[in-house]
């Protein structure tokens, strides 16, 4: 199939997002975890109303989802189950007001990337995932 496909467009346009969003999810989890320590984060959870010890799981969830986003392994179901985390980020931030950029951090950014999350899980993984998507995208068929 021709490069310019629009099939085959797409399925690289899913493979583009997908590795995008695993590489933000790992970026946040290793913030976590580097930057902020897990008990520094753990301690950030308390202080906006979250079981500290929620910091832990999510720390895990954010690592291990990108990796699997990273890898295309079942993409669909792993980034349904992060997009409940970038949610609790966009409630969290939304008394912050819309812009990001904002003091403390506004609500536009994880609202996008709820809605790019959510679009993966719509798409699949596209091309180069080690799911049972990756055969449907190489043989041209929509994942």
């Amino acid at each position: 199939m021709h490069l310019t496909s629009p099939l085959n467009s797409a399925v690289h346009g899913a493979f583009l997002l997908r590795v995008a969003l695993a590489l933000m999810w790992i970026a946040h989890a290793l913030l976590k975890l580097l930057v902020f320590g897990l008990p520094g984060t753990a301690a950030y959870f308390a202080s906006i109303g979250f079981a500290a010890w929620l910091a832990y799981p999510v720390f895990a969830a954010e690592l291990l989802g990108g990796l699997a986003l990273l890898l295309g392994i079942q993409t669909r179901p792993v980034a349904l189950a992060l997009l409940p985390i970038m949610a609790v980020a966009a409630w969290v931030h939304a008394p912050n007001g819309w812009v990001h950029t904002s003091p403390g951090g506004g609500w536009e950014y994880p609202v996008f990337l709820c809605v790019a999350q959510l679009a993966l899980a719509l798409m699949g993984g596209g091309a180069w995932a080690w799911t049972p998507q990756r055969r449907a995208a190489t043989a041209g068929v929509p994942a």
